[in-house]
């Protein structure tokens, strides 16, 4: 029969589980944790940052109360539905601990499951830009092997995080290791089960797992510098590799996965087709100029990437068919009239590719301020996955690494994307006489299945034309 003590702790402790912040995603790693045990919590508060395939996102609790329990650590991967936060809806009605966490006594028949506690009548909390679903899951009473190692490991564990751990290593049992610790091995390739324990209770520390990492000294004839570390990588690895050790393993998820699967599979399902082209963009250059100190485009980012955004808008406009799509389903092509105009963009976690909504229809001011809303928010991690969903069509700025220009690989579901080269002063022959100009080089990657040379010539040949005469942004509009 269920007591009144029993019935009272269900309602008390709620649970907040991993949602679907994205479009499908079945799994999130959690990046950071913004409130520990015994912090107070409120409806809509952020708790937490996770990465998921596609993009950061920060997640808002849906109902008030005092953080009970972190059940992940930052840097673990965790499938959606799985709880990573248990809250005291009802701090101060006693120590009792929540109906889903084990006690250390003997171990008793579980109850019977019972309803996760409701949310208030009148509105429904939800993940912020999301829809609400519905949803009938019950709360069931936890294994006490669910969430964590035995009973001997966790008081070990716990003892670390207090600074006077006590309790011994077990022979035979799971290594005792904090799950930073664990990631950290991982990424090594270190087996913890052969890593001598320096640790307070048996727990191995990271300076153990840098130990076993580090090959044992040879005796040489002579002494022999320490080779130099390796450079570092466009990405920063998950670890930070120690003296001695001469390769670091870094495993791929989030975003960087994402990019991977979506680059194989695009570069072997879509018959890619590059065409190149070199143009004077002095007068373009000037246009940049004369519009910085126009008072229309005061408190916007001017740039060249503003007048080739525009200028393949126009393309666009005078070439629709390139802006569609390849149904492999239905054996259709789908034709786009909008345009959802990709910026590639290099951030901390990778390339991501987040997209303009309705570009086509904004004015040279409005385009201005929505590029310049993407890059700030791309660069600030905050990228939404909806963000980068829809695009029709892409823009790659290689020319800011001083790259004269390359062959991109089309964003999954598009059928175009325009690399942009740097632009620099060469000479050139302008008028019958060789001047020096300001010149760059533009590759645009087309699907050969929907766009035929013609077209794709034709669109680069206008973007080209419009750049090389800004004038004609006004003429061919």
């Amino acid at each position: 029969m269920t007591t009144m003590t029993e019935t009272s702790n269900a309602a008390r402790f709620r649970e907040f589980k991993m949602p679907d912040v994205g479009e499908g995603l079945t799994e999130a790693e959690i990046l950071k944790w913004f409130v520990q045990p015994g912090d107070t919590v409120t409806d809509g508060q952020v708790v937490c940052e996770v990465e998921t395939a596609k993009a950061a996102v920060e997640l808002p609790i849906p109902f008030d109360g005092v953080v009970h329990e972190l059940r992940f650590g930052e840097g673990t991967t965790v499938d959606v539905g799985q709880v990573i936060i248990a809250v005291d809806v009802a701090p101060g009605s006693g120590d009792e601990a929540p109906a889903s966490v084990p006690a250390p006594a003997e171990p008793a028949p579980a109850p019977a499951a019972e309803p996760e506690a409701e949310a208030p009548k009148g509105r429904t909390p939800v993940l912020v830009g999301y829809g609400v679903a519905e949803s009938s899951t019950k709360r069931r009473a936890r294994k006490g092997t669910e969430t964590g190692p035995p009973a001997a490991a966790s008081a070990a564990i716990q003892g670390e995080m207090n600074g006077h751990g006590t309790a011994p290593a077990v022979p035979g049992t799971r290594p005792l290791a904090k799950p930073p610790v664990r990631k950290l091995a991982k990424d090594l390739g270190i087996d913890l089960a052969t890593v001598v324990p320096t640790g307070e209770g048996g727990v191995i520390t990271r300076d153990d797992v840098h130990a076993a990492a580090t090959p044992a000294p040879v005796p040489a004839p002579a002494p022999v510098q320490a080779e130099a570390p390796a450079p570092a990588q466009a990405q920063a690895p998950a670890v930070v590799a120690s003296m001695g050790v001469r390769e670091t393993r870094i495993p791929v998820k989030g975003v960087r996965k994402a990019i991977a699967q979506a680059m194989v599979g695009s570069a072997f399902t879509a018959p890619h087709v590059t065409e190149f082209v070199t143009v004077d963009v002095t007068r373009t250059m000037k246009l940049v100029a004369e519009l910085k100190e126009d008072k229309e485009m005061a408190g916007v980012r001017v740039n060249p990437l503003l007048v080739i955004a525009k200028a393949l808008l126009v393309a666009i406009k005078r070439h629709p068919e390139v802006n569609a799509a390849w149904d492999e389903a239905n054996q259709e092509i789908v034709q786009k009239h909008y345009v959802n105009l990709g910026i590639a963009a290099a951030t901390p976690r990778g390339l991501i590719v987040p997209n303009i909504k309705d570009a086509h229809e904004q004015t040279l001011p409005q385009l201005a301020a929505s590029l310049g809303e993407l890059v700030s928010t791309a660069r600030e991690g905050k990228t939404s996955p909806a963000a980068m969903a829809g695009g029709t069509v892409t823009i790659t700025n290689v020319g800011v690494f001083g790259v004269d220009t390359g062959t991109p690989i089309l964003n999954p579901g598009e059928s175009a994307i325009l690399a942009v080269g740097a632009i620099k002063l060469q000479p050139w022959v302008h008028k019958g006489k060789v001047k020096p100009r300001q010149v760059t080089t533009l590759a645009l990657s087309f699907d050969h299945r929907l766009v035929d040379g013609e077209l794709g010539s034709k669109v680069l040949a206008d973007v080209a034309a419009i750049l090389e005469q800004p004038k004609r942004l006004i003429t061919w509009a």
